[in-house]
C-alpha cells in the first residue's frame, strides 16, 4: 500500500465509520481478514461483537437495527457461515429492519469451480434480502457500501447483503471515501392531509392501528398527540405493543396472535381504520381474514414508506406514502376538533382491554399471566423485552404492558432462537437498561450458546426459560387436529440453571410464584448475566385453553 492506497478491508471499515456503524457483530472467519485486520484499528470506533454461532450473530445485528433505526453490521464467512446467518436476514427482511451482512468470499480466482465453502450469494440471497451483490472491484467498496446503507434505510428497511471476495479485501483500493448516507424521506402532501381530515370528520366509529418500520421517539411523541386530540382508540399490529403506552387511555389492544376477540369485532365495526407503518401482513390481520381481501368492508387509509406495499393485499381508500415519522408530525398538527363524539367509543374499547389483561387461571404452580402481570409493575418503563417464537410469548403479549419505545424486540418472522441474541444485543448497546429474554425451552437452545457471549461482554441479561417440555406452539395445533396422537413435539430438556452456571452466568431453578419471585430480584440485583429456568405445567398451553381442552373438542 502507499500513502493514497489502503487495502480494500480498511475501505470497507472506513465507509462503516463514514456512515456512522457503532457496532459490528461477527463469527470470525479466514476470508475476511482483511476487514478484521482493519476494524482493529478501528476498535476504539466500531465495538466488535464476536458471537458463537452465525445464526447468533445475525440475530444481533438484526435486534440493533430494530432498536436504533441504524443497520445492523454483521460480518461472517462463506459457506456454513453465510447459511448459518441467513435465518436473522430472513427476519430482517420480514420485520422491515435495516441491516448489512458481510460475506466472506472465496478469491475471484476461484469463483464457478465449486471452490472451498464457495455459494453464489447473490442467487442464494436474492430472495432473502432487498439487495444482494458482490464487490469485484476493490475501488468500487466505497460505491457498494454507500448504497447498501441507503438500501437498509430507506423506503421499507430490510437487509443488504454484500459478497466480499478475499482478493478485493486484501488488495488495493485508492478511491476516496463516499460522502455519509442520507435515507430517503417520503412525506404526505398538504391535499394528502386535507383528503385525510375530511375523511376523520366523517368517521363515527374509527380506529387507528399503529406498527411497522420507521419508527422513532418524535414519531412516537406525535402518534399520543393525535390519538389524544382527536379522541382515537389505538390498537398495535403483531409485535409492535411499545408504539404507544398500554397504560394510556387511548391504548384498546394488540392486533396480533390471539387478539381479543372484541378488538377484533370492534375493528370489523369499525367505519374507518387508519393503518400507520403495518403491511397488515398475515398475522395482524389472521391470516388476511379479519379484513375484507381486497376491499375492506371499513374505509381504510394505510400509510406506508413503501408504495410496493400499498393496495398489494388491500385496497385503500386513501394510500399515503409516507415515512412515519413524517405522518404523525402533519396528523399531530391537524387543527383538534371540536367535538367528542368518539369517547365513549374509546372508552368501551379501553375497558374491554382492560378486562383482557387480568391475570387468567392456569394449571400448574407458576401462572405465566401472574408472572407478567407482576412484571409490568416491576420492571422500569424503559426495560428492553425480548421473545423468540413458541406459545410461551403468547403469555407475555397479553399480559406485559409495555409503557416506552423501543422497549419489544420480537420477530414478526416467528423465527424461533431470536430472544436470547436480542437481548445480548440490547444490553450491550444499552447497559444502563434492564434487559429481560423471553424465551421457551425449545426456543432456548435454538442460540443458547449466546450465553456465552453475554458473559464475555459482561452483558447482564435476565433470560427466563419457560420448560413445558414440548415444542408448545406444534403441540398445540397437534392437538387440535389430531388430540392425544403426540409425534415429535415432547422434549427432553436438560437442567437449564446448571447449564448457564456452565458458562459463568448464575442459573436459579424456579417452580412456584414465590421461587421466581425471590429468583428474579438475585438475579436483578446481582449485576450478572442470568439465567431462571421456570418450570410450566404442561397443560398450560395458552392463556385460553389446555391441552386436555383442546382433547375434549375434537
Amino acid at each position: 500500500m502507499t500513502e493514497t492506497t489502503r487495502t480494500g478491508g480498511q475501505a470497507l471499515i472506513d465507509a462503516l465509520k463514514v456512515n456512522g456503524a457503532t457496532h459490528a457483530f461477527c463469527v470470525p472467519g479466514e476470508s475476511y481478514l482483511a476487514a478484521l485486520d482493519a476494524l482493529y484499528d478501528a476498535r476504539d470506533t466500531i465495538k466488535l461483537v464476536v458471537c458463537r454461532q452465525e445464526g447468533g450473530a445475525a440475530n444481533m445485528a438484526e435486534a440493533f437495527g430494530k432498536l436504533t433505526g441504524e443497520p445492523g453490521i454483521c460480518f461472517v464467512t462463506r459457506g456454513p457461515g453465510a447459511t448459518n446467518a441467513s435465518i436473522g436476514v430472513h427476519t430482517a427482511f420480514q420485520d422491515s429492519t435495516p441491516m448489512i451482512l458481510f460475506i466472506g468470499q472465496a478469491d475471484q480466482s476461484m469463483l464457478d469451480r465449486e471452490a472451498f465453502q464457495e455459494v453464489d450469494f447473490r442467487a442464494m440471497f436474492a430472495p432473502l434480502a432487498k439487495w444482494a451483490a458482490e464487490i469485484r472491484d476493490s475501488n468500487r467498496i466505497p460505491e457498494y457500501v454507500a448504497r447498501a446503507f441507503h438500501v437498509a434505510t430507506s423506503g421499507r428497511p430490510g437487509p443488504v447483503v454484500l459478497s466480499l471476495p478475499e482478493d478485493v479485501l486484501s488488495g488495493a483500493c485508492a478511491m476516496s471515501d463516499a460522502r455519509r448516507t442520507k435515507k430517503s424521506v417520503p412525506s404526505p402532501s398538504h391535499a394528502t392531509m386535507a383528503d385525510f381530515t375530511a375523511m376523520l370528520e366523517r368517521a363515527e366509529r374509527p380506529v387507528l392501528m399503529l406498527g411497522g418500520p420507521g419508527w422513532n421517539h418524535h414519531a412516537i411523541a406525535n402518534a399520543k398527540s393525535f390519538a389524544e386530540r382527536w379522541n382515537l382508540p389505538v390498537c398495535t399490529s403483531f409485535r409492535h405493543k411499545d408504539r404507544l403506552d398500554n397504560t394510556h387511555a387511548n391504548y384498546v389492544g394488540d392486533f396480533g396472535i390471539g387478539a381479543d376477540p372484541s378488538l377484533v369485532k370492534r375493528v370489523e365495526d369499525s367505519d374507518l381504520l387508519i393503518v400507520v407503518g403495518s403491511r397488515l401482513g398475515e398475522m395482524t390481520t389472521n391470516g388476511y381474514t379479519r379484513l375484507s381481501v381486497p376491499d375492506p368492508k371499513q374505509a381504510l387509509v394505510h400509510v406506508h414508506p413503501s408504495a410496493d406495499e400499498l393496495n398489494r393485499v388491500y385496497q385503500a381508500d386513501l394510500a399515503i406514502v409516507s415515512d412515519v415519522s413524517e405522518f404523525l408530525e402533519a396528523a399531530a398538527a391537524l387543527p383538534a376538533p371540536d367535538h367528542h363524539r368518539w369517547r365513549i367509543w374509546r372508552e368501551e374499547a379501553r375497558a374491554a382491554y382492560e378486562k383482557w389483561i387480568a391475570p387468567v387461571s392456569a394449571p400448574g404452580d407458576v401462572n405465566p399471566s401472574e408472572l407478567w402481570t407482576a412484571l409490568s409493575k416491576k420492571l422500569p418503563a424503559d426495560a428492553i423485552v425480548t421473545n423468540g417464537a413458541g406459545n410461551y410469548a403468547a403469555w407475555l403479549h397479553r399480559f406485559y404492558l409495555y409503557r416506552a419505545f423501543p422497549t419489544l424486540l420480537g420477530p414478526t418472522s416467528g423465527a424461533m432462537g431470536y430472544g436470547l441474541p436480542a437481548a445480548v444485543a440490547a444490553k450491550i448497546v444499552y447497559p444502563e437498561r434492564t434487559v429481560v429474554c423471553a424465551a421457551g425451552d425449545g426456543c432456548f437452545l435454538m442460540n443458547g450458546q449466546e450465553i456465552a457471549t453475554a458473559v464475555q461482554y459482561d452483558a447482564a441479561i435476565i433470560v427466563l426459560v419457560f420448560d413445558n417440555g414440548m415444542y408448545g406452539t406444534i403441540r398445540m395445533h397437534q392437538e387440535r387436529e389430531y388430540p392425544g396422537r403426540v409425534s415429535g413435539t415432547d422434549l427432553k430438556n436438560p437442567d437449564f440453571a446448571a447449564l448457564a452456571r456452565s458458562y459463568g452466568a448464575l442459573g436459579f431453578t424456579v417452580n412456584t410464584m414465590a421461587e421466581f419471585d425471590t429468583a428474579f430480584a438475585e438475579a436483578e440485583a446481582s449485576g450478572k448475566p442470568s439465567l431462571l429456568h421456570i418450570r410450566i405445567d404442561p397443560e398450560a398451553i395458552s392463556p385460553t385453553t389446555t391441552i386436555s381442552k383442546l382433547r375434549e373438542r375434537k
